[in-house]
């Protein structure tokens, strides 16, 4: 099997597989990230013992790919196992036990049903080490370039172009494109019109996450669960959930520290014109009336995700199987949660499919 050239467009987890996969065969890889930080939603920030996820905070439990990857990339070992089962529901004015799996039904979690109520799981210094470790995996054997925008992508007889924002043309035989939706419509629009373009109209949601720190014995409640759900958000200032992140798993917090994380699905205005410290003191009336939190917490932390998150609907499916038709046949592939499923188990997955593909084709 010849050496493939081979563009991955796009640092996330589905991105970082497809690098993986293609330079464990032999390929010459090239991984281009637009912003200065590999990894995508998984982004965890270690401060003073807080481990505070900016994205997600684990993945399904059932998962057998997130495992293999930990495994091939050296932190099997760090792997941890969700600590608390039972989880809650505000009902205005206490905390309401639910039955298994209620609360990823009432809000909605696209994952399988067989996943609801298994809880999930991570790594002892968060999500971001998975990412983080995989680029040390990696090292000499992929060209990382971050800060590196791509904006076209194009195939040309016998393999791609890839065009770079400072106007340079790159050749590769083939490439994967692993971003959102919308960047992979401007990526395609020029080579493959109304077929790429259509991804731009994909409906994202946006998402807000306030962390907050507190000395344990500033919150009355037991923290004896997960975290709870909001079924009416306006009834706790538009919190739509809370997790109780060093009850959930360990190493979250210091000792005598607790770590909770809010979970709100701002409007377009809000986003533009509320300051992180503004949502602070929202989070912290919240944890106030539904924990009995005492006080201002000692640490917070904003993590901002406008129009992040894809939502599967059937129109979103068949734009994406419309533009893998016409891509079908090009030395061009798709790869990622924004067009395979929601999740990192989803991500990884349709990585490890469209690394396949590629092998495949030389």
């Amino acid at each position: 099997m010849s050496m493939q050239r081979i563009a991955v467009i796009g640092g996330g987890i589905a991105g970082l597989t497809v690098a993986l996969r293609r330079a464990q065969s032999g390929d010459q890889v090239s991984l281009f990230e637009a912003s200065a930080r590999i990894g995508g939603q998984l982004w965890t920030q270690l401060e003073d013992g807080f481990v505070v996820e900016h994205g997600a905070e684990g993945f399904v439990a059932r998962s057998e790919v997130v495992p293999q990857l930990a495994a091939e990339a050296g932190i099997a070992a760090q792997l941890v196992e969700q600590t608390e089962q039972r989880s809650f529901r505000f009902d205005g004015q206490d905390l309401v036990e639910l039955m298994p799996g209620e609360a990823g039904r009432l809000l909605g979690f696209q994952v399988p049903a067989d996943d609801l109520g298994r809880g999930i799981r991570s790594f002892w210094q968060g999500m971001g080490q998975l990412p983080a470790q995989l680029a040390l995996t990696l090292g000499a054997r992929v060209e990382l370039h971050v800060q590196r925008a791509i904006e076209r992508v194009a195939p040309r007889p016998g393999g791609v172009v890839v065009l770079d924002a400072h106007g340079q043309a790159l050749d590769f035989d083939a490439a994967v494109v692993a971003t959102s939706a919308p960047s992979a419509a401007s990526l395609l629009c020029d080579a493959f019109g109304l077929s790429a373009s259509a991804l731009r109209e994909a409906p994202l949601l946006s998402s807000l996450t306030v962390s907050l720190a507190y000395r344990r014995d500033a919150i009355a409640h037991a923290l004896d669960g997960t975290g709870f759900i909001v079924p009416a958000p306006e009834q706790l200032g538009g919190v739509r959930a809370v997790s109780f992140s060093s009850s959930k798993l360990p190493n979250r917090a210091p000792a005598e520290h607790a770590l909770l994380r809010l979970f709100f699905r701002p409007s377009e205005h809000e986003l533009l014109t509320l300051s992180d410290s503004a949502w602070v003191e929202r989070a912290e009336r919240a944890l106030a009336s539904a924990v009995r939190a005492r006080g201002p917490a000692q640490r917070a932390y904003v993590s901002r995700w406008p129009k992040a998150l894809p939502v599967f609907d059937a129109t979103h499916r068949e734009r994406v199987s419309t533009l893998e038709t016409a891509l079908s046949g090009q030395p061009l592939w798709l790869a990622g949660a924004a067009f395979h499923g929601s999740g990192i188990d989803a991500a990884i997955r349709s990585g490890e499919r469209a690394a396949l593909a590629v092998g495949n084709r030389a």
